[in-house]
């Protein structure tokens, strides 16, 4: 087994002795999760996605470039450049600016993301989005970017959730074959579909046993009755979490999300990585974000 599989009963124990009460279930589940030698650790970081109507307008309010620039201005730590936003046309030279722009700022870059489909059978469909991964896998090691945001997918009208849940392990299984030689960690994100429940993730989690495969914790897209009991479910399995403004409970019911709960949740887990903003609410993000990235600074130190 790989490292990251051994020595369950020790990490179970750290766990269970520094997790509130209320995430103690966390270290009974069945398989272990990612090590982690040092209490938890958080940095934060803003998703290119939250700034998506400016970077998408016609013509484009801001570019890849301005958003770091902003980041850097607001305090971040990092940025997570969303693949979408960067020009279609972009060479190596640019991805090579672009990393330095990021340097030069103070910033790491905490990761992308790329919006891949994983649940389709074999043929040139599926070797079309295995194309596209390690085309980003390249662009990711080429930036800087440590861990890739990955979808699962929807299960095609004409097929059923066990034919889809095995495409999406093959391609995971070969797509992280290359991400392992590129030294890039692939998240696979709680994205609706085949991942909208926990135990549906959980799935996925138990089946691949790869030492570069992560969760990437989206804080919004669980919709249950109780969203952060969800989140703390795969929290000892994040690589990377992405953190909404906002949670929405089953019947539809949106409302202010907790960060102190979502921070105690991460701690709890021992998660020591990035914390990433991904904005989606309705005001303005130039007036909102500021607002949020402050209150998420004095919640994580």
């Amino acid at each position: 087994m790989h490292d990251h599989r051994r020595g369950f009963l020790r990490r179970s124990l750290l766990a269970a002795a520094v997790a509130p009460a209320a995430l103690a279930p966390t270290a009974a589940l069945a398989i272990p999760p990612i090590p982690h030698k040092r209490p938890s650790r958080l940095k934060l970081s803003i998703a290119a996605y939250s700034y998506r109507q400016m970077l998408t307008a016609k013509p484009p309010t801001m570019d890849m470039f301005g958003f770091v620039d902003l980041a850097a201005h607001l305090g971040f730590d990092a940025v997570e450049p969303t693949s979408y936003y960067f020009p279609a046309d972009a060479d190596d030279a640019y991805f090579a600016r672009f990393k330095r722009h990021a340097f030069m700022e103070g910033l790491d870059v905490s990761g992308t993301a790329i919006g891949n489909n994983f649940c389709v059978p074999s043929g040139e469909k599926r070797d079309e989005q295995l194309a596209l991964t390690r085309k980003w896998i390249d662009r990711a090691a080429m930036i800087g970017a440590p861990v890739i945001r990955v979808f699962a997918g929807n299960v095609p009208k004409d097929s059923t959730e066990e034919a889809a849940f095995g495409w999406v392990v093959a391609c995971m299984t070969e797509a992280l074959a290359y991400a392992e030689a590129k030294g890039i960690v692939l998240a696979l994100e709680n994205h609706g579909g085949i991942t909208a429940r926990p135990e549906q993730l959980l799935k996925f989690v138990h089946a691949i046993d790869h030492p570069n495969f992560g969760v990437n914790l989206d804080t919004a897209n669980f919709k249950g009755e109780d969203p952060y009991a969800d989140i703390a479910q795969l929290a000892p399995y994040a690589v990377n979490v992405q953190v909404k403004t906002e949670i929405h409970r089953a019947g539809g019911k949106t409302e202010e999300a907790d960060f102190r709960k979502i921070v105690d949740i991460l701690v709890g887990a021992l998660y020591s990585g990035y914390v990433v903003i991904e904005y989606e609410a309705k005001e303005d993000p130039i007036t909102a974000i500021p607002r949020y990235a402050a209150r998420m600074r004095s919640l994580i130190g």
